[in-house]
């Protein structure tokens, strides 16, 4: 009987300053979380400090490491009529498929492990009956399902436009034969 094991690919990760940044601020953001209930008093320096680390986290993820480690930029706008409108961007295909595998893994998974994380503190919070951590946590829980939701529509919305250019290829691609093969007649 085999087990499952989700092992990131063995190659070296192509932008190790990108991946670093990528977990940095979500690790400082759960570390300060965890942490500052032992040393800090004050539950506002506790919030301030995380909501902030999460924004950083989130801006970072949304701006930066998205763009770079897995081609994909996502952004809100609300247009002339009041309603919300999603944005999205990508590589082209031929550099999509590029992207190091590792780099990939790594923006994923840390993607959907911090939100995890975020959800069982949010757990401990209510457990401990703590509203106000819970207010905390379900500012950082948002911050991150924010990212989750664009990136994954975003991801989505590269792949249909994979299968729209494959398409299109293809017709075109039949088009000519069948062309060239009557003009011959």
């Amino acid at each position: 009987m085999n087990p499952i094991q989700v092992q990131p690919p063995t190659e070296n990760y192509a932008n190790p300053n990108t991946c670093f940044f990528h977990v940095l601020f979500k690790a400082a953001a759960l570390a300060f979380y965890i942490l500052s209930t032992l040393f800090i008093s004050s539950f506002v320096i506790i919030f301030v400090v995380t909501v902030l680390l999460a924004a950083l986290d989130f801006w970072v993820v949304k701006n930066v490491s998205g763009r770079i480690l897995v081609g994909l930029r996502w952004w809100n706008e609300i247009d002339d009529m009041g309603e919300s409108v999603w944005k999205f961007e990508s590589l082209d295909q031929e550099s999509l498929a590029r992207m190091n595998k590792k780099d990939s893994w790594l923006f994923w998974w840390t993607l959907y492990l911090t939100a995890a994380a975020w959800i069982v503190l949010g757990i401990f919070s209510l457990i401990r009956f703590q509203a106000d951590y819970l207010l905390v946590v379900a500012v950082c829980l948002s911050l991150s399902i924010a990212n989750i939701v664009g990136f994954t529509k975003c991801k989505k919305d590269a792949k249909k436009q994979l299968q729209q250019f494959a398409t299109q290829t293809f017709a075109s691609q039949v088009s000519s034969t069948l062309q060239s093969a009557f003009s011959v007649v």
